[in-house]
């Protein structure tokens, strides 16, 4: 093992930089003997200086990041204070000046990662960062690397544990939306504001990445379909039960049946019980993946909190530390396939419709009659009278596979028919 250490440059110290630090720390011995030499914690650049930090020598603590990735000892980067800037530029900053660099960033990488991916390849640099989707869960490096020489057809996921506590919540309890949201903020799972979360801006950064990944092809956050989960009420849970469902928000990432193009979207969907990733309770993540060879693959497992992440961020370091020694840099951007990305319009899915409708006859065969003649086939309808004995009815339509686009249109049609008094839900069916 060689004495001289490889020097670590820490920007963030928070709920995951503080782990980071504790970790190298304390597993100081065990890390040095897998990268082959002792990594040193060379600084910490920080925002508030004045906040004590346990375990971290304050020496150590700077409020100029910039001075600390110019640095010509630094040999990695470890970036976790999120944000595009001044996270982007202190990266390419540290590609500059020799360092490679361990990100857990999802917005910047889902906004600029083909840049970074450029900017590391200019500079012989490693850009690793597993710790973007999905916390502690092994996801980004078997994509990259164990399934390197298969073809991912599809990846299915649950890549935000707010959004699974709450809808899970919704689900085992019967609590409606708002009050699961306010359980999720006592217990710390939802942030004072919740947007990123519930309206789904976070899986979206993180689809884009996986898609980009899994496809080989450039993903931009830009590209990715996005729908939140605020809409969600009781009564869907209750028609996803009585479909044998439960209601999940999904990153969906899938190749075209002709392979010639890729889409990437996230929305809440109904997914029927037996699917696994009905099964994925709280605030835990899971991902499930389809490729031609291996099949069906699934990865489970905290995707939030400072030591799940910490331990993915380590393993990265690592990584990282481990090519350092050898000369050599790991997988870099893999966009060779450039596949077009398709609109949500041309995704193939099945909607489950619940409308309002006048309760008299011909109701059925005027919704029925939309259907037909936007190509879209009818699965099952179950009509039942309101219980207030009141002149409605209400009519659960589900739908064989159509385009989006379709579907759409579809619903458009059926809000200009004087017998339907509203569309009370729309969701898609997903996992089937």
């Amino acid at each position: 093992m060689r004495t001289r250490p490889l020097k670590v440059a820490l920007l963030g110290c928070g709920v995951v930089g503080s782990e980071v630090a504790r970790i190298m720390t304390t597993h100081a011995d065990d890390l040095a003997a897998r990268i082959g030499a002792p990594v040193e914690l060379a600084g910490v650049a920080v925002r508030r200086p004045s906040k004590v930090r346990a375990g971290i020598d304050p020496a150590l603590v700077t409020t100029d990041a910039t001075a600390l990735v110019k640095r010509g000892d630094i040999d990695v980067v470890v970036e976790v204070i999120g944000g595009i800037e001044p996270a982007r530029t202190l990266i390419t900053t540290a590609f500059e000046h020799g360092a490679s660099v361990v990100s857990a960033n999802k917005a910047l990488l889902a906004q600029d990662g083909a840049a970074l991916h450029a900017a590391a390849q200019d500079h012989d640099a490693d850009l690793y960062y597993e710790a973007a989707v999905a916390g502690a869960i092994p996801l980004i490096r078997p994509l990259r690397e164990s399934l390197a020489g298969d073809k991912v057809n599809r990846v299915l996921g649950i890549v935000n544990g707010t959004t699974n506590f709450i809808l899970d919540k919704m689900d085992s309890t019967g609590a409606g939306y708002q009050e699961a949201l306010d359980e999720a903020t006592a217990l710390g799972y939802a942030e004072a504001d919740p947007t990123a979360d519930v309206e789904g801006f976070d899986a979206a950064a993180k689809a884009a990445i996986l898609a980009g990944i899994a496809f080989h092809t450039r993903v931009r956050l830009d590209d990715v379909y996005r729908e939140g989960m605020t809409e969600v009420t009781a009564a869907d849970f209750a028609s996803a039960r009585a479909m044998g469902c439960t209601i999940k928000l999904l990153a969906i990432c899938e190749r075209a049946a002709d392979g010639g193009s890729v889409t990437a979207r996230v929305h809440p969907a109904m997914i029927p019980l037996s699917h696994p990733l009905a099964s994925v309770r709280g605030a835990y993540n899971a991902v499930f993946v389809e490729s031609d060879a291996a099949g069906q693959l699934m990865f489970y497992g905290p995707g939030a909190g400072g030591a799940p992440t910490a331990s993915a961020v380590l393993g990265d370091l690592v990584a990282v530390c481990r090519n350092k020694l050898s000369g050599a840099t790991g997988p870099g951007d893999s966009a060779y396939a450039r596949l077009p990305v398709s609109s949500m319009g041309e995704v193939v899915t099945r909607y489950h419709i619940s409308l309002d409708v006048a309760d008299k006859p011909g109701v059925l065969a005027q919704v029925a009659t939309v259907f037909a003649e936007h190509g879209v086939s009818i699965d099952t309808v179950r009509q039942q009278g309101r219980q207030d004995g009141g002149g409605d009815a209400s009519l659960v339509v589900v739908t064989h596979r159509a385009s989006d686009a379709s579907l759409t249109g579809t619903v458009e049609a059926l809000r200009n028919l004087d017998t339907v008094r509203g569309v009370a839900s729309i969701m898609r069916v997903e996992g089937e």
